[in-house]
């Protein structure tokens, strides 16, 4: 149960002072009758804004499709972001959608975006070992051993104490790799084949645990249930 007010900024529909309004001019009805009081606490299955019921009161959950040349960052100070591919209204929700995990701004692929926290804490936690594949075209064919030495768990990367978990590397062709990995460091796939003198050139995302793109276009996505992960 929510107050109204709260409810309609929340999910992005206008201010708490416009939703006051909205209230006021009867746009609002609650199980079927017009509601009178935006102080009032209501289950958001029974609220209607203009006849129309709420919009996924119960949090999003959508896998796109990231474009190269986007960032992951709700600051505009560094170009232009993921959250300008979404609708509006899904933009002033209230906690913010945002991304579950990062992709750099020369990364594409596979991202899960939400707005429900305790889903962002848990699938970026450590203790959850998500499998993430990557696909990367390297400047040079890889070093020899190099599978082996990822699949170890001993590579340490620059400035970094703890060496990477065990990863699975596959040559796909020459000079294309397809690394899994169960982390999410800072740039972890560039600095892998960097600390091993290859320089990653282009890399895309294939696959997040059980999820994959399929045929979805660079810039859309597809929902996914919200208790996709569990409760």
């Amino acid at each position: 149960m929510r107050r109204l007010d709260q409810l309609l900024a929340n999910l992005g529909y206008c201010s708490r002072r416009e939703a006051r309004a909205w209230v006021a001019d009867g746009r609002v009805t609650v199980q079927g009758a017009v509601a009178d009081d935006f102080g009032a606490k209501a289950d958001p299955a029974d609220v209607r804004v203009d006849g129309e019921p709420l919009d996924h009161p119960g949090g999003l959950l959508l896998l796109l499709h990231k474009p190269v040349g986007l960032v992951c960052s709700h600051d505009g100070r560094e170009g232009p972001d993921i959250y300008s591919l979404l609708p509006e209204r899904w933009r002033r929700r209230n906690p913010p959608v945002t991304s579950i995990g990062r992709l750099d701004k020369d990364t594409s692929g596979l991202l899960l975006l939400t707005d429900l926290s305790p889903l962002v804490h848990r699938l970026t936690s450590p203790k959850h070992k998500v499998p993430k594949v990557y696909r990367a075209t390297l400047d040079r064919d890889p070093a020899p051993g190099l599978a082996e030495l990822f699949a170890s768990g001993t590579l340490r990367l620059d400035q970094e104490d703890t060496p990477c978990a065990p990863a699975t590397l596959k040559l796909l062709a020459p000079r294309e790799a397809e690394l899994t990995l169960t982390e999410g460091r800072y740039h972890q796939v560039r600095r892998m084949f960097a600390a091993t003198g290859s320089t990653v050139l282009t890399l895309h995302r294939a696959r997040f645990g059980d999820l994959e793109l399929g045929d979805l276009p660079a810039g859309q996505w597809r929902e996914l249930p919200p208790d996709r992960f569990g409760a």
